[in-house]
């Protein structure tokens, strides 16, 4: 018998060693190699690395079963999982960055292109067309498109205002040009110029251009705006640093199944998703102004399209310009005769030039970048509350399947627990992160405000409306500011100019008697209830009336 025994010992022995040789699970799971090799591989030194299990304790984060990290292991690990996470949002985000930079660029060159082959069109075509009247006012035209490139720009300019300046200011240019035999103080230029409105020198082409640009521009400005600002929130939310309960949760989500010895089994789906969620709380809560910010641009490209678009107006903006100037020689003398019942009188001749521009078809290039833009806002529309999914599935090498030999946090085996919904609020019960609902991160809810002030311009955009100038109107008409003529602006004369005294008439009246001064200023004083247009034509009249001298 006892030998018997004994040979069985010798078996069983000669078994055990079989079995090592030939590497046995059951053995095998006791050896820290793998983990080692992994371990090493991240750079960390292997010196305090255990050869096999050791009894964990000491653990802090992953379960204290028999492990093969360390303390300082765990430490390393927890901070390097952190790391990651953080680098995979940043490499998450940046595709999005980069694509909404590039439509930004896109449109942007475009715009400016289209204002730049404007100016560029109404320089190749006005001194030829109009001679001195356009080159020796030149200026007056850069000045505009430079303020429409300011405005375009997002500089603070009310963009009715800035044309309507721009009209009263070429009015007072033009009508001295036409009528060098007046003189004119400058004066009375800018009462003629505050009365452009209800004079119409410049036909109807002062109102459509402001009707027509302030709804091209508008919108051009927004969408471009819109596009930076989005891309200014991914760049700022992609940055915001996770929570020390997010990184606990993911170290445990991505290393600890290596602490265990079982570094081959991948996080199962639904808990690799249960943390992300838990911490990608606060940017889930993106999910709803986001979404309204990409609609509201996909709406208004509907803007750039027809008569009164961004495409039509932005690059023709000379044509407008060009109908001005033919308006106004062809409305010379009429505008004369309105504020001077004495008649134009003699009038220098300059060469009148009609110019007649044919709009160009759109190249198409407008029409590709908006069909691009609109694919693309749409299916970055759900890239806060998908990020959770995609990261676990492209950069955690999530299990393609919850079963047995996926990791559930605590062991090979299924994930029971249900999947939290999307947000702050959803994650109170989330079981893999401790989240503090009523502590929302304020960089990011700061972000929230940031979409719903853009998408709140956008919406003014669409109607037409810059939501710095509330108070703009469509409604009216005329090339004018509306302002009223002062009266002591309204009462200065106007003389003719003669061979023999170039020096013009002001409010002062040098040169005159005290009493001729006092009968012309009498004369010039402005009546109770007298209209502006009525005191332009008593102003150029006067010098019929005034006497030359003893």
């Amino acid at each position: 018998m006892e030998l018997r025994a004994r040979g069985w010992w010798l078996l069983y022995a000669a078994a055990v060693l079989v079995a090592c040789a030939r590497g046995d699970p059951a053995s095998k799971s006791r050896s820290c190699g793998e983990v080692r090799q992994i371990y090493g591989a991240k750079g960390f030194s292997l010196s305090d690395v255990p050869q096999a299990e050791i009894s964990g304790e000491h653990l802090r984060i992953c379960p204290q079963g028999y492990t093969c990290c360390t303390s300082e292991m765990e430490g390393n690990l927890a901070n390097r999982s952190r790391a990651e996470l953080e680098t995979a949002l940043l490499e998450g985000s940046r595709a999005l960055q980069a694509t909404l930079a590039a439509q930004q660029r896109g449109f942007d060159d475009h715009f400016q292109r289209l204002l730049n082959d404007s100016e560029r069109a109404l320089q190749e075509a006005f001194p030829g067309a109009f001679g001195e009247l356009y080159t020796q006012n030149a200026k007056a035209f850069r000045d505009l498109y430079a303020e429409l490139r300011l405005y375009y720009g997002g500089a603070n300019l009310h963009l009715q205002e800035t044309l309507a300046e721009f009209w009263a200011r070429l009015l007072e240019r033009l009508f001295r040009q036409l009528h060098p035999q007046l003189l004119l103080p400058d004066d009375y230029l800018d009462c003629l110029g505050k009365q452009a409105e209800p004079l119409r020198p410049f036909g109807e082409a002062p109102r459509e251009l402001r009707l027509r640009a302030t709804r091209a521009f508008v919108a051009a400005r927004a969408f471009v705006q819109g596009l930076g600002v989005a891309g200014d929130v991914v760049r700022k939310v992609a940055k915001v640093p996770l929570s020390p309960e997010c990184s606990r949760a993911v170290m445990k989500l991505v290393y600890c199944a290596h602490c265990l010895g079982v570094p081959g089994a991948r996080p199962c789906p639904d808990y690799c998703r249960n943390v992300l969620k838990g911490c990608l709380a606060n940017q889930a809560d993106l999910d709803a102004e986001w979404r309204n910010l990409l609609d509201s641009m996909v709406l208004i490209t509907d803007k750039f399209w027809g008569p009164s678009g961004a495409e039509s107006v932005i690059g023709g903006v000379h044509y407008w310009l060009a109908e001005a100037v033919n308006a106004l020689q062809d409305n010379s003398d009429t505008l004369t005769a309105k504020v001077n019942p004495q008649g134009p009188g003699p009038k220098e001749k300059w060469p009148r030039g009609k110019l007649a521009l044919q709009e160009r078809p759109p190249a198409g290039t407008l029409q590709k970048l908006v069909s691009e833009a609109k694919a693309q806002l749409r299916d970055a529309q759900d890239f806060w509350i998908s990020l959770p999914g995609t990261l676990c599935s492209e950069k955690l090498a999530m299990s393609s399947a919850s079963d047995e030999r996926c990791w559930n946090g605590m062991a090979k085996g299924r994930y029971l627990p249900e999947v939290m919904g999307d947000g702050l609020a959803n994650q109170i019960n989330n079981p893999e992160v401790e989240v503090d609902i009523t502590k929302p991160d304020m960089t990011i809810r700061q972000q929230i405000m940031q979409l719903k002030i853009m998408t709140n311009r956008l919406r003014g955009a669409y109607s037409g409306n810059d939501l710095d100038f509330q108070d703009a109107s469509d409604d009216g008409s005329g090339s004018g500011s509306g302002e009223g003529c002062p009266d002591e602006v309204c009462g200065r004369k106007v003389g003719r100019k003669s061979a023999s005294s170039r020096t013009p008439l002001t409010h002062a009246l040098p040169g005159l008697s005290e009493r001729e001064g006092q009968q012309t200023s009498a004369a010039a004083r402005p009546l109770p209830h007298t209209s502006p247009l009525l005191l332009l034509g008593l102003a150029l009249a006067l010098p019929a009336a005034a006497p030359r001298g003893r």
